[in-house]
């Protein structure tokens, strides 16, 4: 099965207009901010802490003029202040790096489960539309990452604004003239900050979409290993995933340049400021000196808290890049979210449908460009019968028997299930009703027993007597954990007709009033054939059932046989009779065996 390359828009969405950071932090919050406690003991730990940042240049002033001057500073206050300081300070970064792990996992946890409900409950269209591989990296790694960054860059940036305030009140109490002169680099600072963010933002949504598609390439050649070792593919493959490796590498080196001169460019405005305001407080210390209006330790102490100015400064020029990853990674969800409709049902419901199945001019189109896939299909299915669908490929078998379940919608005409239109049923409710068995069995990485209930409570007397309606009972005895045993990775460790046989268990398990068998024997050994057939044959007793077929075992001995041809249905009957009217059928059973393509008449 080959995977559905990514749509150009990656979020599946019609683009918007672009929004401001304020913006896309506001539609982030409500998956963050459930927790209010903690926040609150998450910014109490930020503001103790920085509350210390000016109490170690406040320390330098008496430690200078009592201790080491006049001698009059008590020795024991030292280590006690000293300590205390750094203890106050260890414990509120405890508590806040707790805090920022409960509110980061924990927002984590809502968006990404909020996400994979989407996922379970979505129109079928999002599963044309994106791959696997842009979904699993969506919910799995954009999630966890985007979390992560914006979370702690957030709380870096409280914490260094928090610092940064605390340092200048010291300083405006220390020479409120000097400290003027630090407020010339906060607007540098803010447009440097603006302005690059704009562009990592940008190179961030690139990147997003190059990572999607070199994904894809890899989603790709894992699903046709075979096929490309056999066709000699690989260097063909190679050449697109170094490509498009190449862009994602010129991305990431733009995204680091852009980044890397945020820093130095805040810094250099930061080193004019720090330069100037030491000269000037050279100056004024000189002309205080000379009427002893100053101290050293006052002195010592202001140069300090200026010195210690730099290095919040920095890492709040440097959190612009965190955040606007951090944001552009959650709004991939959010757009996820957005833009992905979930499936819609009715009310009726029933506890076991009668199994009366009617098409009415129904219709299916998959776009302009495209012929229809069916036309004004009429078809009605007793309670019980068993109808087999033929026809050439593409005459549209596979897509009439996907509206049952409402694996697709009609794009005219209704389809009915007990006389009530299919729209008017509870979703669930209504697929209940179905079992369904294709030659694509999907396996899950789980037990035996798992895997044929599927979504249910696990009988195992249930279990057993379905694998032994579905000839595996015996085969399972022997397996080292019987029930139990895991299958591995989509059971590869089981042969086709074993993997079948588990998909007829399934569904003798479900026990549902309507059967759907998709090419259910199809590319099957002649033994695993037979198993499977003597199991389908008990499947379908009292059920109606639709089967898909090219095999004429499987048709024979159907109530009644349609045929189907572009997207129409041309003939039906009961074999025999089409046989004699020498039509289409006729000529697709004169193939000798298979009903796979028409002979030309």
């Amino acid at each position: 099965m080959q995977a559905t390359p990514p749509a150009p828009d990656s979020a599946g969405q019609t683009p918007r207009p672009p929004l401001s950071m304020r913006q896309r932090l506001k539609r982030i919050s409500p998956y963050f901010g459930g927790r209010r406690w903690t926040w609150v003991l998450a910014v109490a730990a930020m503001l103790v802490g920085a509350s210390t940042e000016p109490m170690i240049p406040a320390l330098l002033k008496p430690l200078l003029d009592s201790g080491f001057t006049d001698g009059s500073l008590e020795l024991w206050l030292v280590p006690v202040a000293i300590i205390g300081v750094f203890l106050l300070r260890g414990i509120a970064q405890f508590v806040g790096q707790y805090a920022l792990a409960r509110i980061a996992n924990e927002g984590m946890l809502s968006l990404r489960q909020a996400l994979f409900d989407r996922l379970l409950a979505a129109d079928m269209a999002l599963f044309s539309r994106q791959s696997a591989s842009s979904l699993s990296n969506t919910v799995v790694y954009e999630v966890q990452t985007g979390s992560t960054l914006l979370v702690q860059a957030m709380m870096g940036l409280s914490r260094d604004s928090f610092t940064l305030i605390a340092l200048l009140g010291y300083l405006l109490y220390l020479n409120w003239q000097l400290t003027l002169v630090v407020g010339l680099v906060v607007p540098g600072v803010a447009w440097i900050m603006k302005t690059l963010s704009r562009r990592l933002y940008r190179i961030t949504k690139a990147s997003q979409e190059a990572t999607d598609s070199l994904a894809y390439v890899v989603e790709e050649n894992v699903l046709a290993h075979r096929m490309v070792r056999l066709h000699g593919a690989q260097p063909l493959q190679q050449q697109r995933f170094g490509s498009l490796s190449q862009r994602l590498r010129h991305l990431a080196v733009k995204s680091t340049i852009a980044s890397a001169a945020m820093t130095p460019a805040t810094q250099l405005l930061s080193a004019v400021a720090l330069s100037a305001v030491i000269c000037i407080a050279l100056w004024q210390s000189r002309q205080a000196l000379r009427t002893d209006d100053v101290t050293v330790g006052g002195f010592v102490s202001f140069i300090t808290a200026m010195l210690m100015l730099v290095a919040p400064i920095r890492r709040l020029a440097d959190v612009a890049n965190p955040i606007t990853r951090g944001v552009a990674a959650l709004e991939r969800g959010l757009a996820l979210l957005d833009s992905t409709r979930a499936e819609q049902g009715g009310a009726h419901r029933s506890e076991r449908a009668r199994g009366a199945l009617e098409l009415r001019d129904v219709g299916v189109s998959f776009g302009e460009d495209h012929a229809p896939a069916l036309a004004q299909v009429n078809l009605r299915v007793q309670p019980g019968e068993v109808v087999a669908l033929v026809g050439p490929s593409g005459a549209g078998k596979t897509t009439l028997v996907n509206l049952l379940p409402r694996f697709l919608s009609p794009t005219s005409g209704v389809v009915l299930l007990d006389d009530h239109p299919l729209a008017d049923w509870d979703l669930s409710n209504l697929r209940r009703q179905f079992a369904m068995v294709s030659q694509d069995v999907v396996m899950f990485n789980d037990s035996i027993a798992a895997n044929v209930a599927l979504g249910a409570d696990i009988d195992e007397a249930k279990v057993w007597a379905s694998l032994e309606a579905a000839n595996l009972g015996e085969h399972v005895r022997r397996m080292p954990q019987g029930l139990q045993t895991l299958v591995g990775h989509n059971a590869a460790q089981l042969s086709g007709g074993q993997r079948q046989r588990v998909a007829i268990a399934r569904a003798i398990y479900k026990d549902a009033p309507i059967l759907i068998l998709d090419e259910a024997t199809s590319a099957l050994d002649t033994e695993s054939e037979r198993l499977v057939q003597d199991a389908l044959q008990r499947l379908m007793q009292g059920r109606t059932t639709l089967v898909i077929a090219h095999r004429l075992s499987t048709i024979e001995h159907a109530d009644r046989v349609v045929v189907m041809e572009r997207g129409h249905i041309v003939e039906q009957g009961p074999h025999a009779q089409l046989l004699a009217q020498g039509g289409l059928y006729a000529r697709l059973h004169a193939t000798g065996g298979t009903l796979k393509s028409a002979p030309q008449a």
